[in-house]
């Protein structure tokens, strides 16, 4: 582990991050973010999409080799399953989440004639039986109550509406706090090292891309990576800081909140990345971690490494904490350093590198 010293927090492109954090952007349903992560990457590089979602941004030759960044723009969602006699809205999961957050919270509801403002209900502590206390929440015994009656909420939101929690981002202290963390701050931080290799001798096509669908089965990595054909990919999305009570620093690492860019080290992502990685972070004086995954990153790498013949790949993560909740929270300086390890690790490649195991 190479730490961070205490310093003052970097100036990130904070107009940038809070927007794309504003935008509702459930899997399958990117559309909003995407808007915003494009408008953005169209001020410096050539900029398209696909049909299923994914944006891209590119610098360096358009003949060259392609070196994909990939950072998924979904975040986890809701989606409407049945509105019953009283107007209450039954919803099933998009991605992992943990019932227990949802309670209590409002949810914008992304409705064909205009997004509505629901609240997740559940029955008041008043009116439980002694038993019903103790039990954990299950999602199918939640509701979604936009204050409609049925017919109108039949009107107004047909089943297959998506929604998600409404919570716009802030800052606490040097940190960021906000839903959609997961992961749109790695699509953040691939398009912010693509802004930072303008003007640089590059020798590949890099390309910056904000992916979809990644929390249902990482399917939009699937897609831009058998567009692309890269011949390297980086996957960059969030792990676990350690330093919060009750995560296992012996099976995640020792991650804590200013340590900067964490590495995967793993079966399916590429040793050789890795070391040029490591390499290009102790020349920069870049600051990271390690952190074990024998098997699956449980990311877009997974995906993508599996493309075409195979693409050499490699995860770069940012810690956070109280991941698939409302308040995700993220360190400045951490998302700083992804940032400059993408951009020097682009720099550092030979025109021809070798990915050999």
């Amino acid at each position: 582990m190479n730490p961070q010293p205490e310093s003052s927090p970097p100036a990130l492109n904070q107009d940038f991050l809070f927007a794309l954090l504003r935008e509702a952007g459930p899997s399958g349903f990117e559309r909003r973010a995407a808007d915003v992560w494009k408008k953005e990457a169209a001020t410096f590089a050539r900029v398209s999409e696909d049909h299923y979602g994914n944006v891209y941004a590119e610098l360096g030759p358009e003949d060259a080799p392609a070196v994909a960044l990939l950072g998924h723009l979904d975040e986890i969602g809701l989606m409407v399953s049945h509105v019953g006699d009283e107007g209450f809205l039954s919803v099933l999961a998009i991605g992992g989440w943990d019932p227990q957050v949802l309670v209590g919270q409002r949810v914008r509801l992304l409705a064909p004639e205009g997004d509505l403002i629901g609240v997740i209900g559940k029955k008041a502590i008043h009116v439980m039986e002694p038993e019903d206390r103790k039990n954990a929440s299950k999602l199918e015994d939640l509701w979604i109550d936009v204050g409609l009656g049925k017919e109108e909420a039949q009107a107004r939101i047909p089943v297959g509406t998506v929604g998600v929690i409404e919570q716009a981002p802030v800052m606490v202290g040097d940190r960021i706090v906000s839903r959609a963390l997961d992961n749109r701050v790695g699509a953040f931080v691939v398009l912010e090292a693509l802004r930072a290799l303008r003007g640089a001798d590059l020798k590949h096509r890099v390309v910056a891309v904000g992916t979809s669908q990644e929390e249902i089965g990482s399917f939009g990595s699937q897609v831009g990576s058998h567009r692309l054909k890269p011949v390297a990919g980086v996957a960059v999305d969030v792990t676990h800081e350690t330093k919060q009570p009750g995560v296992s620093e012996k099976k995640y690492g020792v991650v804590p909140f200013g340590s900067g860019a964490n590495l995967s080290v793993g079966a399916m992502t590429s040793p050789v990345i890795l070391r040029q990685m490591i390499a290009a972070a102790q020349q920069e004086g870049i600051p990271y971690t390690l952190s074990a995954n024998p098997r699956l990153t449980h990311t877009d790498a997974d995906t993508m490494i599996l493309s075409r013949s195979g693409v050499p790949g490699a995860v770069v993560s940012v810690p956070n904490r109280y991941m698939h909740s409302p308040n995700e929270m993220v360190d400045a300086r951490d998302v700083q350093a992804c940032i400059d390890l993408l951009a020097a690790w682009v720099r550092g490649l030979d025109a021809e590198p070798d990915f050999t195991r």
